[in-house]
């Protein structure tokens, strides 16, 4: 949840694989904005871009993805949402799941569930004190 010491940034991309760049840049200068090594920062976006890719595999005709970064002193917190309800049968986990693997081996934290709006998934990065 966004407070006084957090910075917010969303975005909305349709759901198509050509829009996934966008995203891709709008986080990457989000994780600038903190004291990410290039490495860091080149893992989030390879996480985001996973992420997206799930959304789409759900996504129906016009189905959005929309992505929100939270910034705080020492974490960004990145949660891409969006696909389709009508589309999410049986395990999502089981159709995304090297996916999701990629994303937990590049992010400290994550959390992917199947709401009625469609697909959510939670993923944060710590910087580390160097």
């Amino acid at each position: 949840m966004a407070d006084a010491t957090r910075d917010v940034v969303e975005l909305q991309i349709p759901a198509k694989a050509e829009w996934v760049a966008v995203a891709r840049l709008a986080v990457a200068a989000v994780a600038n904005r903190l004291d990410f090594s290039v490495e860091d920062i080149e893992d989030i976006r390879l996480a985001l871009a996973e992420a997206c890719t799930s959304v789409i595999r759900h996504a129906g005709e016009g189905d959005p993805i929309r992505i929100r970064c939270e910034a705080g002193p020492d974490e960004l917190s990145v949660t891409v949402g969006g696909g389709s309800s009508v589309r999410l049968q049986g395990d999502v986990r089981s159709e995304d799941g090297l996916g999701l693997i990629i994303i937990q081996s590049l992010m400290d934290t994550i959390e992917y569930r199947a709401e009625p709006s469609g697909i959510v998934l939670q993923m944060a990065k710590r910087v580390e004190k160097r």
